[in-house]
């Protein structure tokens, strides 16, 4: 139950007066530059990065797209793991995930099981005085590997920075 509810979406690029047409830049149906995998443009020698391109609207994957781009540029071999960025919602519990959902993997088709941990359980939270919450983590029921992580509760963007490490490095 809730008094009020803010509804905060629709974001969508800001790619308005940038007159693609002039130089043949294509963008997709909601305005963003389309880009391949390297962030390069239908443009030769032009790159886009960010909340004008695909993905989530993060300043931190914004800023991992930019330095690849610049190790590309640089004839280096940049890349970015989007598997590992981490998204947030600020709110009264806080809500953070990395990785796979339940509902991606189930369109893949990977068979995977579920644990969860209560915050009530959480020493820290319970010295925070705020037990409500709970960490998912979600793991290929074959080998364990940890494909998802989701919580919710005080700190939450903190905590999981833990999971994107552990995705990273195909932690079981």
């Amino acid at each position: 139950q809730a008094d009020k509810v803010i509804v905060a979406i629709g974001r969508v690029p800001n790619t308005e007066g940038l007159n693609p047409a002039a130089v043949g830049l294509q963008l997709d149906e909601r305005g963003a530059v389309l880009v391949d995998d390297e962030c390069r443009t239908s443009v030769p020698g032009i790159w886009a990065i960010g909340d004008v391109v695909r993905g989530p609207m993060l300043a931190h994957k914004a800023e991992e797209e930019g330095v690849a781009v610049a190790e590309r540029i640089a004839g280096q071999h940049g890349h970015v793991d989007f598997n590992t960025i981490p998204n947030v919602i600020y709110t009264s519990p806080e809500i953070a995930w990395v990785g796979r959902t339940e509902q991606q993997l189930k369109e893949q088709g990977t068979a995977y099981r579920i644990g969860s941990f209560p915050f009530m359980a959480n020493g820290r939270a319970r010295a925070l005085g705020d037990t409500t919450g709970l960490v998912k983590v979600i793991a290929d029921s074959a080998t364990d590997e940890i494909l998802g992580v989701h919580v919710v509760g005080p700190q939450a963007s903190e905590l999981v920075a833990e999971a994107v490490i552990a995705i990273a490095f195909k932690a079981s």
